[in-house]
């Protein structure tokens, strides 16, 4: 199990059995009657801790924190919410990875869902039929998932790139990786929800029972239901990958290559398994170990053109799962990838690891989130593939020029046919679109201020010259920018909130509907 995980069972545990006494003289009235009082606390000393989450950029006290022992304890509290005379905002959490503040509930309950991980059941389960699945408890992340599914020599279609994220939370988003140009993100491999909507009732819908709810849930940012549990579509897992990394000095040739590989009727379509761009301001020596098996000598040589190159260069990450049934075919697919591709000559290498070291990579090598505390001002775009040229002139090789920050700066394309236009999430109006992140990281907090400087321009450039992008992860402040965010989704998602969650108890902290009971 992962550490983080054990620390958040370890902390649900701790709090139940340190404010089993504890007097909730605080609490809305009439709550403290309910068989659920014991699940929930306003020890001063205990919300704290639930003040802040991944970005560290917001302190937002939550008036108590709920810790169920199943979804039935959760639809007690929403049910109570929405049939009091004073109702109160409620939200959900799971590690806290949300990075503008998006889980946090001032004055209102947040429920801690890793708490759900408490029972002496399990909350994964693995069919391997004709149509494998995995149904997964929303709590659940989903590095557990793999290796749940991994004994059944299966996998989730589509994985985040950091592993120690829940179900529940990758799914209110849509849940993106460089696999997601394949099977689409996340969202479009579910087969099937457990929802609480914003009244308590308890809902199993799917594409084809209750869809409407369905497809709200699926990248609706925790506004229409807390979804307890995920049906996961599942595929054949292999047992190694071919890792290539190519660097590029021309952000219209990693494009156009980045292109080509997404698409069909080419003769690369179908090779690749996983496909994420990088660009890279600042290359040294210590941003290039820990995440490739560089020799020294490529390191010094990767160094040098980053050196020698006016702006950013560009780094190219391609991947082939393979078995041994599919060995041979392997070296003839990387043979036509390398003749096919546009990268800098003599900078294209070769790495071969087993498939769970490569799918969890950033534990792997370092990677993941660090235990000190930092600051995530991140900002993540969606850009049409006809203006992401435009973008990176006035992006990268404008206002970025220069900068000398590290890594995690992706770039790479997506299929907007493999979206589902029905659910709540929102992509650019092209077919092909890019992926352009930001991943800031601080540990000083007056730095952020120059970081959220630059993301303010880097959104007014795609305001200014309308290039029709979209923000993944989005944190507006105000009903205007969220509308212009949804565009032609708006009413329906409107329409939607007032059907299940027509008090607005739900997710707050996303800041789209905050007034309770909106009807």
């Amino acid at each position: 199990m992962d550490l983080s995980r054990q620390s958040s069972i370890i902390l649900s545990i701790t709090i139940l059995t340190t404010f089993a006494s504890f007097v909730k003289s605080s609490l809305p009235q009439g709550l403290q009657t309910l068989n659920i009082s014991s699940e929930i606390t306003t020890d001063p000393n205990i919300t704290a801790s639930f003040a802040t989450d991944f970005g560290n950029l917001f302190n937002r006290t939550p008036g108590a924190v709920f810790l169920p022992s199943s979804p039935n304890d959760i639809a007690t509290l929403i049910r109570f919410s929405y049939t009091s005379s004073t109702p109160f905002h409620i939200s959900q959490r799971g590690l806290g990875h949300s990075a503008y503040g998006q889980t946090l509930v001032p004055d209102g309950i947040l429920i801690d869902m890793s708490s759900l991980d408490r029972t002496n059941y399990s909350r994964i389960n693995v069919t391997n039929g004709p149509i494998p699945y995995a149904d997964v408890g929303a709590e659940q992340i989903w590095i557990d998932v793999l290796n749940a599914t991994l004994k059944h020599d299966l996998m989730p279609r589509v994985l985040t790139d950091y592993l120690s994220l829940t179900v529940g939370g990758t799914l209110s988003n849509a849940g993106l990786s460089g696999r997601a140009f394949m099977h689409g993100p996340q969202i479009s491999n579910v087969y099937e929800l457990d929802v609480i909507t914003g009244t308590g009732e308890i809902v199993t819908c799917s594409r084809e029972s209750n869809p409407d709810l369905f497809y709200a849930v699926l990248g609706g940012l925790g506004q229409f239901g807390v979804i307890t549990r995920a049906r996961i579509a599942l595929e054949p897992a292999q047992k190694r990958v071919r890792w290539l990394e190519l660097f590029y000095t021309d952000i219209k040739v990693l494009t156009s290559d980045e292109e080509k590989l997404i698409s069909t009727g080419n003769s690369l379509s179908g090779i690749v398994d996983y496909l994420e761009g990088e660009v890279l301001f600042s290359v040294t020596q210590g941003s290039l170990t820990g995440s490739f098996n560089f020799s020294n000598s490529d390191v010094e040589k990767i160094v040098k053109l980053g050196s020698e190159n006016s702006g950013p260069i560009y780094l190219l990450n391609v991947v082939l799962f393979y078995n041994d049934t599919t060995a041979t075919s392997l070296e003839q697919k990387v043979e036509l990838l390398l003749k096919e591709l546009h990268y800098t000559s003599g900078f294209a290498f070769s790495y071969d690891i087993p498939l769970f070291n490569f799918l969890n990579r950033l534990a792997f090598f370092g990677g993941a989130p660090s235990s000190v505390v930092q600051f995530h001002p991140w900002l993540v775009m969606l850009v049409p593939k006809s203006k992401i040229l435009e973008f990176g002139s006035m992006v990268y090789r404008g206002i970025l020029n220069g900068y000398k920050g590290g890594r995690f700066f992706l770039l790479y394309p997506l299929n907007r046919a493999m979206w589902d236009d029905e659910m709540s999430a929102v992509t650019p109006n092209e077919e092909v679109f890019f992926r352009a992140d930001f991943l800031w990281t601080s540990e000083a907090a007056n730095e952020t201020k120059s970081i959220a400087k630059k993301n303010k321009q880097i959104q007014n450039i795609c305001k200014k010259y309308n290039f029709g992008c979209k923000e993944y992860l989005p944190h507006f402040t105000n009903p205007i920018a969220w509308q212009k965010q949804f565009g032609e989704k708006w009413g329906k998602f409107v329409s939607r909130k007032m059907k299940y969650d027509p008090k607005a108890l739900l997710s707050p902290g996303q800041r789209i509907f905050t007034t309770l009971g909106i009807n």
